[in-house]
């Protein structure tokens, strides 16, 4: 069997910064006790006549502009988003549209905020034949939330990620996965309406039942009484010692959650990747999104060992544990929105 792993990756955030006094007057609080709770001080809103599609075309020609492989290189278009262009078609059927994958495979995968692991889970399967996949995470969050809600509207921002996976030299690239559900404790976060159970209406929006809701506090508890131990558990599973993991890229839920959780794990020498303070919680994209951020400053070394950790809606969870195969970003490089790329078309 042929070892499969990230080849390259690439990010978008839109250009419009949302600053925490931009947001706090309306939920109710002022700028320093947003970060003070969350540690996050800016994040990014997409621009009206963009879609969750556009944001993920984007991320995924950077991708693909790194791996040095064209539209016609990928045979599988996974994406993860709990924010779809429409309830159908598929978000992913609309990127690989845009980039021009025209022999690709296309595929929603919606496990919320722990959605992009679930995907690269489900590619790791799809290429371990051959070829390529485009792993995407991608998500805009300004859309479904209820500004007055503190308990969410300071927390989110809009972005996308991807990465590139493919066959990597022997040892390498994803060395195991683990996911779970926990679906006792699915009315911890959602959207009420909009489904077969509760079809969007007049009454709905005027209920509110279409923006995102959460329980914080359920949240917090259920992060730290699963996360330390599916950790735990995936490296017992690949036999890799804790002190073995020199990176730890999480969902970027909440700044202060975070540096709270990476102190109670137990991995020495793992270094913590944080990109919330400037992002915020993009959902499904926040880990590749991070990962990016940690590939592109040049953070991650062939050979590195990386722990992605997410946790989302459902309740999902989801582990990998990979060896780092992507070569170092070339100088430069990068990619602008293609001309229609920023819109529907």
């Amino acid at each position: 069997m042929t070892d499969i792993g990230i080849l390259s990756t690439g990010s978008y955030l839109p250009d419009r910064v949302v600053t925490n006094a931009e947001i706090a007057p309306a939920a109710g609080v002022d700028a320093a006790w947003i970060e003070r709770k969350t540690g996050i001080r800016e994040r990014r809103h997409a621009e009206p006549g963009q879609a969750t599609s556009n944001l993920a075309a984007i991320a995924a020609d950077r991708a693909l502009l790194a791996a040095g492989l064209s539209p016609d290189d990928v045979d599988h278009v996974v994406v993860a988003t709990s924010t779809p262009d429409h309830p159908q078609p598929a978000t992913a059927s609309l990127v690989q549209h845009l980039i021009g994958a025209r022999s690709a495979s296309a595929v929603d995968v919606n496990a919320v905020c722990s959605g992009f692991v679930y995907a690269l889970a489900m590619a790791r399967g799809l290429v371990r034949d051959g070829g390529h996949a485009l792993v995407i995470g991608a998500d805009i969050y300004s859309r479904i939330l209820d500004v007055r809600d503190r308990k969410t509207a300071i927390l989110f921002g809009d972005g996308a990620g991807a990465v590139v996976l493919g066959p990597v030299p022997a040892g390498g690239g994803v060395i195991g996965t683990r996911l779970r559900g926990h679906g006792d404790d699915h009315r911890l976060i959602g959207v009420r309406a909009g489904g077969s159970r509760l079809p969007a209406s007049v009454r709905s929006v005027l209920d509110g039942e279409h923006f995102f809701r959460m329980d914080g506090r359920g949240v917090r508890e259920f992060v730290n009484g699963h996360v330390p131990a599916a950790i735990a558990q995936t490296l017992r599973e690949t036999g890799l010692p804790a002190a073995a993991v020199g990176h730890l890229v999480p969902h970027q839920a909440n700044g202060v959650m975070l540096r709270e959780l990476g102190e109670t794990l137990d991995l020495p020498n793992a270094a913590l990747h944080l990109t919330v303070d400037r992002y915020a919680n993009t959902g499904a994209a926040s880990v590749p999104v991070t990962l990016d951020a940690a590939h592109r400053a040049g953070a991650l070394d062939v050979g590195d060992v990386v722990l992605l950790a997410a946790f989302g809606g459902g309740m999902n969870l989801g582990v990998t544990l990979c060896r780092w195969t992507a070569t170092p970003p070339r100088a430069g490089l990068d990619v602008r929105p293609r001309a229609g790329a920023l819109s529907h078309r």
